[in-house]
């Protein structure tokens, strides 16, 4: 079981709760997900209740998250869309805490699951469809119908833009369920290469170098894809709710 790299992502029970023969136990997944918005939650209010004229490191990472998120916002959907700024930064500290608590040991990585993901990704795309509707009532419709298209090809351009609107929502989790559940995989993979080769004796430990350089190089680098992901989900939202904003264009 400690070597199996599947067993990290295993949904275990906490707390029993079944209602109407509907299963809604707290569970280590539950745990985590209320853990990542404390923790972000925390961080944010702890490093910005006492603002210095000049700020301090965990201040100035508050900040710069948030003119990261700010520019991001202005330049995909324009001042207009700062509006949608509290949404936006929540589900970016939200991805990238989850992440990162993914990274320490023995903790669980909510973000692996496809469940998790998608239920962000029809967040994202639930709010894009009733706040350009309610803004634009039909009009909205014109995201569908590209400007300048010539009438005669009206339908096959209306069936294509209508298909990729509905596979927003796919692309959007599985690319980050994919990256997370793929790296954490193969980051417990080389690890038991190393667990495994160490038990061998000296010969095994030689050959365990490998496979820990391996493992330190991909830590690295799954540290790098854990905010690199939060950044690509934000992102896209900001290039949905572009389209919420100025349909057609």
């Amino acid at each position: 079981m400690a070597t199996d790299p599947i067993h990290q992502f295993q949904i275990s029970r906490l707390i029993p709760i079944e209602i109407g023969g509907l299963d809604f136990s707290f569970t280590n997944a539950s745990a985590f997900m209320v853990a990542t918005v404390v923790a972000a939650g925390a961080f944010l209010y702890l490093t910005t209740s006492s603002r210095g004229l000049v700020p301090g490191r965990l201040q100035s990472v508050s900040e710069m998250s948030y003119e990261f998120i700010a520019s991001m916002l202005r330049d995909a959907a324009g001042s207009h869309g700062m509006r949608f700024f509290p949404f936006v930064f929540s589900l970016f500290m939200f991805v990238l805490v989850a992440n990162l608590f993914g990274m320490v040991p023995y903790f669980f990585t909510v973000t692996s699951h496809i469940i998790v993901t998608f239920a962000l990704a029809l967040l994202v795309i639930g709010t894009v469809i009733v706040y350009g509707f309610w803004k634009h009532g039909f009009g909205f419709l014109r995201l569908f119908v590209p400007q300048g298209v010539p009438a005669v090809l009206i339908p096959l351009v209306v069936a294509i833009e209508v298909v990729s609107f509905l596979s927003r929502p796919i692309s959007l989790s599985v690319r980050l369920f994919a990256n997370m559940l793929a790296g954490h995989i193969t980051l417990k993979v080389f690890a038991g290469f190393v667990t495994s080769l160490s038990a061998l004796g000296v010969a095994g430990v030689a050959g365990a170098v490998l496979p820990l350089a391996m493992t330190v190089a991909l830590t690295g680098l799954e540290f790098l894809v854990a905010f690199l992901q939060a950044y690509v989900f934000a992102v896209l939202t900001c290039m949905y709710l572009n389209d919420a904003i100025h349909p057609g264009h």
